[in-house]
């Protein structure tokens, strides 16, 4: 070898070490790649693979727990919120509900009312709507706002007492005086039973 080829020896015997370090580089960039984009796939996969606890098992899990279990599934399902929230949603939800009916309950009793019907359904008629209007008007009113701020005992007992006033509404009819609210009351009623039931699994929590 001559004087030249020993002299350049050197940089073709040795390792290619900035050639290799970049390969490295690549290889790193490609790992750290590779990893970002099975983090953002993992979620994806892991939705059908396990599937999450959608608001539609929730509310299967606490309707069962309630004394009217299809009626309080298909309240809750006819509200899209209920879908995407927790059981004090589905405890206000049940509640908004039963305040909405006990009104539309205490209007249709006024809408009798104007017809002038016969003397015996007015005076019943006149009753359920002096039960009614405290119900509407404060007691389920107060017990969704103490709902609200977590008073949970409180909010039973104003439930508890559309429950009991529609079921003294349903009494005042009597002997052949038929009474034309029956459905109306026993609604009122088992959706206060459910809204209970709901907000008693809070107190326990």
């Amino acid at each position: 070898m001559n004087k030249l080829d020993s002299s350049l020896a050197p940089f073709f015997s040795s390792p290619p070490i900035f050639h290799s370090q970049k390969m490295s580089c690549s290889v790193s960039f490609l790992l750290l790649l590779y990893f970002v984009l099975l983090l953002m796939v993992l979620p994806i996969t892991q939705s059908f693979v396990f599937p999450l606890d959608e608001g539609g098992d929730l509310i299967v899990k606490t309707c069962k727990k309630t004394p009217h279990y299809d009626l309080c599934v298909s309240t809750l399902q006819s509200n899209p919120q209920s879908s995407n929230t927790d059981v004090p949603g589905l405890a206000h939800i049940i509640s908004d509900f039963l305040l909405a009916k006990a009104t539309d309950t205490l209007d249709y009793i006024h809408g009798l009312l104007t017809q002038s019907p016969e003397a015996e359904l007015q005076k019943a008629l006149a009753n359920c709507a002096e039960l009614y209007i405290p119900v509407v008007k404060f007691s389920l009113p107060q017990a969704i706002d103490a709902l609200t701020n977590g008073h949970f005992g409180f909010a039973n007992y104003g439930i508890s007492d559309a429950a009991k006033e529609a079921d003294a509404c349903e009494k005042g009819f009597s002997g052949s005086t038929k009474s034309p609210l029956t459905d109306r009351n026993k609604l009122v009623d088992n959706l206060s039973g459910v809204a209970v039931a709901i907000i008693n699994l809070l107190k326990g929590s």
